[in-house]
């Protein structure tokens, strides 16, 4: 009988020249990818990272501690070549692309920027839904047209990011809505928040719970926004669909795959979840989704940092399967 390729992969494993399970969550992620790519010799194609960046309604109601502006003056950041992803992209030669998903800014043309939005921003949550039904439509197939055109270049391996002020807002209300706790349990200081501005954020998304009813995924979105996180659920799909690894960052990207999940739960197997974020509402999802982080560094930055950073040790786990003598090659004892 032919062994089924976790089985194979397990021998070809547990007969490099190391004790069994010796390489811990690396045997893990060496298991994970050779699944996906259904082969005991997997390779990392042309990594990619995407940043999706927008911004959000709520933003005015003084729930970051950085105003709106921002959020177009860190995308000309990442453009520019000065941001953390910048540097991490370049020192594990990770292609890095940007989407303008809903800056409230215009852009000019840049080879590694999309501009693909319903519109600059998403409306106020507080007083009504984040996004029409059209502005979701157009945001789920934006994300997924993006990840289309990456995939033709060879890629088997994207991660994703985001910027936009005020999106730990939406992430809360996303994840406490699809975990069904309440939305304080899910809320953080953001971008550094005082003790105080946090107590108001914490109203502030209490009063949005109460005013929108959620009785579909696509509610979730429309009522919460943002359209990067829109854009990133509908990334992550296309993606699963079309087998490459995915990695997901912090809380942000996190809430866009939660709501993902809720689309198709199969999406989880082709996710690699690369950090634990800062954000108390980041440990509750990754508990809820029963997945380990691959780190635990503090970072609470979003732009898709933990992917970057993760990197080389997803690339070890792909590396030491293919590299790494038998005990019959190197005539080593068991």
């Amino acid at each position: 009988m032919e062994m089924d390729i976790k089985e194979q992969l397990k021998v070809a494993i547990d007969n490099k020249t190391k004790p069994l399970g010796a390489l811990g969550v690396l045997e893990t992620i060496a298991t994970q990818i050779g699944t996906l790519q259904n082969t005991i010799r997997p390779t990392l194609n042309n990594p990619h990272i995407v940043v999706f960046a927008s911004d959000h309604g709520i933003a005015i109601e003084g729930v970051s501690a950085y105003p709106t502006e921002v959020t177009k003056q860190m995308v000309l950041n990442f453009l520019n070549g000065g941001a953390a992803i910048n540097v991490f992209c370049k020192q594990n030669n990770i292609q890095l692309k940007i989407v303008d998903a809903g800056v409230k800014a215009d852009f000019e043309p840049h080879d590694n920027l999309f501009i693909s939005k319903p519109k600059n921003g998403t409306a106020n949550m507080l007083n009504q839904p984040a996004m029409t039904e059209d502005e979701l439509k157009f945001s789920l197939e934006s994300g997924k047209k993006i990840v289309q055109k990456i995939h033709q270049k060879n890629c088997n391996v994207i991660g994703f990011g985001e910027m936009g002020i005020g999106n730990t807002s939406s992430a809360s209300l996303i994840t406490a809505t699809i975990l069904n706790i309440p939305v304080e349990i899910c809320t953080g200081k953001g971008t550094g928040l005082t003790d105080e501005k946090l107590k108001s954020k914490i109203e502030i998304l209490q009063k949005v719970q109460a005013k929108h009813q959620t009785k579909t995924t696509e509610d979730i979105l429309m009522n919460y926004g943002g359209f990067e996180i829109a854009q990133i659920a509908g990334a992550i799909l296309e993606a699963q669909q079309l087998g490459m690894t995915i990695l997901i960052d912090g809380f942000i990207v996190t809430s866009a795959l939660l709501v993902a999940h809720q689309f198709n739960n199969a999406v989880l197997e082709n996710c690699i979840f690369c950090t634990q974020s800062e954000e108390q509402g980041h440990h509750k999802a990754l508990d809820f989704l029963g997945v380990s982080p691959v780190l635990k560094l503090g970072l609470r930055l979003g732009e898709g940092t933990g992917c970057a950073v993760a990197f080389p040790i997803i690339q070890s786990a792909v590396n030491f399967l293919n590299e790494m003598a038998s005990f019959e090659q190197a005539n080593v004892s068991r």
